[in-house]
């Protein structure tokens, strides 16, 4: 990526203070979303890896994962798999729980989504502790995918989320760094 697009994409992602609680920086991609033009850079750089690996879907994780998701998924020609909280979706779903800073969360899916060997991408907006992709790479593989990798507009390098999902031999993709929480 040349440092012309990186600096765009730098530039387009808002840093909210102190939220949701106090020495937090919250890195909001909405301001990204709202730019036509960097909207779609980023989308064209998280499918790059990808564009001859033959990728079946895309999975992407409630919230944001879902806008860049759909967009990554209709780049590669592939179906989209919502990976959303527990109770949100209405068919028959398998189920996940893993940690979060303040206790215990689950994340599910629908048993049918995905088949076995199907070959899959994962998509959120960002990469922290790795808690919640872990869990997600976890879930795809419990109904037998493959994830080929996974793909992050932001890391937070400090926080090791990157580095614990490689630790489970899925490849990660980010576009930016940040420094801190």
């Amino acid at each position: 990526m040349d440092s012309g697009t990186l600096r765009e994409i730098r530039e387009s992602i808002r840093t909210i203070a102190d939220y949701p609680r106090p020495g937090v920086q919250f890195r909001d991609i909405t301001t990204l979303l709202g730019n036509a033009r960097t909207f779609r850079r980023v989308v064209d750089e998280l499918v790059e890896p990808w564009t001859v690996a033959k990728v079946n879907r895309v999975a992407g994780i409630e919230a944001r994962g879902f806008i860049l998701g759909g967009a990554v998924a209709h780049q590669l020609a592939a179906g989209f798999v919502p990976i959303r909280k527990k109770g949100k979706l209405p068919h028959t779903t398998v189920r996940v729980a893993y940690s979060l800073e303040y206790g215990l969360d689950e994340m599910e899916m629908h048993e049918d989504a995905v088949s076995r060997g199907e070959r899959i991408i994962l998509v959120d907006d960002l990469v922290a502790t790795g808690g919640t992709a872990e869990a997600a790479v976890k879930l795809l593989r419990k109904l037998g995918a493959e994830i080929l990798g996974a793909c992050f507009v932001i890391n937070l390098p400090e926080l090791g989320g990157a580095a614990r999902l490689e630790a489970l031999g899925v490849p990660v993709r980010t576009l930016v760094s940040f420094d801190g929480q």
